[in-house]
């Protein structure tokens, strides 16, 4: 099969799909081994990126999806009926970003880091599929581990974990008042799934 042929089957795959494929997935499709398979995609990349077309593929760890180009959101959305963005809380990018650099990791050492009870923080996070259970602690009680998802990799525009920015500091778990800074961009921020609007409970202080 000659390659544009491959790559015009991968466009028609990646476009019906609307979610993300594994690559093992695709190299079945075309019969491609996946070495080769992944040359392909990262020239079909690199040529839509080249001529600034309207779609273009993301890689997320090992799994590729076509989406629209971020510059054409406002024109794309006049398709859809308007919804009112919600952005991130302090508190949620605070703990969204323990997982990111922490994990696999436990709830517990969640709110060890912060100084808070995290619960609702979590659970709201995992609402919004940015986290995942990764399994659960070889340890006493068997706590859940949280580590992040590939929804995570496509809102904040990263193909993989090694491409995240570099953090300040997390701070010593005795120390008092540090602070956890995670340099994200405003605009990513704001492409991340719309949700109900819901009152956000207060957190408790842990005694």
């Amino acid at each position: 099969m000659e390659i544009r042929e491959i790559q015009s089957i991968l466009e028609a795959v990646l476009f019906s799909a609307g979610d993300a494929v594994e690559l093992e997935k695709l190299a079945d499709i075309v019969d491609v081994d996946k070495k080769s398979l992944r040359e392909i995609l990262q020239k079909m990349m690199d040529s839509y990126n080249f001529e600034r077309r309207g779609i273009h593929i993301i890689r997320m760890e090992d799994s590729y999806q076509m989406c629209t180009r971020g510059e054409y959101h406002d024109y794309v959305a006049m398709l859809a009926e308007p919804r009112r963005k919600q952005s991130l809380s302090n508190a949620a990018i605070e703990v969204l970003a323990i997982i990111a650099y922490k994990q696999p990791v436990t709830r517990s050492t969640i709110e060890h880091i912060r100084g808070v009870n995290c619960d609702y923080v979590v659970n709201r996070l995992m609402e919004r599929n940015l986290i995942e259970e990764k399994g659960r602690l070889d340890a006493p009680g068997r706590p859940i581990l949280f580590g992040t998802t590939q929804e995570f990799l496509r809102c904040f525009g990263v193909a993989t974990l090694e491409e995240l920015p570099e953090f300040e500091s997390f701070g010593s778990p005795e120390g008092e008042g540090e602070q956890i800074s995670m340099d994200i961009d405003a605009e990513q921020i704001g492409m991340l799934p719309p949700l109900e609007p819901a009152e956000e409970e207060p957190e408790e202080e842990l005694l």
